[in-house]
């Protein structure tokens, strides 16, 4: 992968100069060579990674896994792309396994998700089932550890 990239992975705030400072590059080339990468597409845009716990607003997320009947020449594309159209739905995955696509949505409660799934999800033609996982708590985001290590207060118990 390229060097930038993997820079701007780790870090999107940088900015040229710091990026060509580490790769001994001028920071014209940076910028020029960015805007390469994001006009073809590689670089699809960049995202804040937010810790929504240490927010007060009341939010779920939540994991769904769904069978999806195939559709003749089109695959799994159609519905996945459908899908991904909801403003509600993170992410959308083909998946190997017992499951077809996987889905990480986000809302405000539970009620929110469970609806999604019956009046959205559920009454899709190509949608045979349903599996949602809500996510309890969350440790790690997108490479991002999301919390401190805590010391256990339980205590070492050994028989």
């Amino acid at each position: 992968m390229d060097n930038i990239l993997n820079i701007l992975e780790e870090n999107s705030r940088y900015t040229n100069e710091e990026i060509a400072v580490m790769l001994d590059e001028t920071p014209e080339f940076v910028a020029k060579r960015i805007a390469q990468l994001e006009k073809e597409g590689i670089i699809r845009g960049y995202k804040t990674i937010i810790d929504r716990e240490k927010l007060s607003d009341n939010y779920v997320i939540a994991l769904i896994e769904l069978k999806v009947t195939p559709k003749r020449d089109l695959g799994f594309d159609e519905v996945a792309e459908k899908i991904a159209e909801y403003p509600e739905v993170e992410d959308v995955y083909l998946m190997s396994g017992v499951y077809d696509l996987a889905l990480i949505l986000t809302g405000k409660t539970f009620k929110d998700i469970a609806l999604f799934v019956s009046q959205r999800l559920a009454v899709m033609d190509s949608v045979v089932s349903t599996a949602t996982h809500f996510v309890l708590s969350q440790y790690k985001e997108k490479g991002i550890v999301m919390r401190g290590t805590q010391q256990d207060e339980r205590g070492n118990a050994s028989l």
